[in-house]
């Protein structure tokens, strides 16, 4: 067990960390402005990955459904985890809200893309294509009702997902394979060589992002809303995830990819969704960074223990 943590730490964590500590370094010493680089990521990098992946994925209908299920469930058995301790602890309404976005998503995207194709390689990669499909859908329409449920708007809630160009590179890829068309090979090339670039620039971002959440001022009042979202996502969440999984049945790639997608750190959107909607930021910021920071040592030993 301890061999295969350390053979994962070195593995797929070491290789991680070197752009996450790039990113955080040049924040940190130069200011790195993270503007552009979102931009590019959002616009080009994203639907380049996505389309490269789900063009030559290797997935069923069978995974799409199991996949489908395990995300609706996991986000529905989270929410009611959150709202009990939420009522239980007697939180205030902002800190509910905060909770919830801690407990239910996850850094799955440039966080969890580049772990699982290190950790399972291309099949993991394939497999977790479409619940990031889901987790971008969930979080631009969910994440802003959990944020805010008085600024919640249905209209704004779809215009917000359909103004994700990963969105259409998803519907373009799937029109492709139903038609069993191809892209012209030096497209294809492209859009492949794009792809590439995904993880090391997603990493650094996560870096700059992850060093200015640590500079915000920390939180003085309702520690226990703190604690709480740690708990939530580092305990209950893969565990829970174990019995959702159990449930539906699911295993072999598809049940590590998931689990581990499942276990990942608090989303880095979360704080947008939390700045803007007055869901205590500076609790869902703290959470973001130390639940990042163990990621580091709790994945390794996750994904010794599925491996196991």
């Amino acid at each position: 067990m301890i061999q295969t943590v350390l053979s994962t730490l070195l593995e797929v964590i070491v290789p991680l960390s070197i752009p996450v500590i790039s990113g955080a370094l040049l924040e940190r010493f130069k200011r790195l402005d993270t503007k552009p680089l979102l931009i590019l990521y959002l616009y080009f990098l994203s639907p380049a990955i996505i389309l490269d992946t789900l063009l030559h994925a290797e997935i069923s209908f069978d995974d799409i459904y199991l996949t489908l299920a395990f995300s609706l469930s996991n986000l529905v058995v989270l929410w009611g985890a959150a709202a009990a301790m939420g009522r239980v602890l007697k939180f205030s309404s902002p800190d509910r809200a905060g909770l919830t976005l801690v407990s239910t998503f996850t850094n799955s995207v440039n966080y969890g893309l580049p772990l699982v194709l290190l950790a399972f390689g291309q099949a993991g990669l394939d497999k977790a294509s479409v619940y990031v499909i889901g987790q971008m859908i969930i979080v631009n329409t969910i994440g802003i009702y959990f944020a805010a449920r008085s600024h919640f708007s249905v209209k704004n809630a779809v215009k917000s997902v359909f103004s994700l160009p990963a969105i259409y590179a998803a519907i373009l890829a799937v029109l492709l394979r139903a038609f069993h068309l191809h892209l012209p090979v030096e497209v294809e090339k492209g859009v492949t060589m794009a792809a590439g670039a995904y993880s090391p620039v997603v990493l650094a971002i996560l870096g700059a992002q992850m060093m200015k959440v640590g500079m915000m001022p920390g939180v003085k009042r309702e520690r226990s809303v703190f604690w709480t979202g740690i708990a939530m996502r580092v305990l209950a969440g893969p565990l829970l995830a174990l019995v959702i999984l159990a449930l539906l049945g699911i295993t072999g790639t598809l049940h590590s990819v998931l689990f581990i997608l499942a276990s990942m750190p608090v989303a880095v959107n979360g704080v947008v969704l939390a700045e803007r909607y007055g869901a205590s930021p500076s609790v869902v910021s703290r959470c973001i960074l130390w639940t990042t920071l163990s990621s580091f040592l709790v994945l390794p030993m996750l994904i010794a223990a599925i491996a196991g």
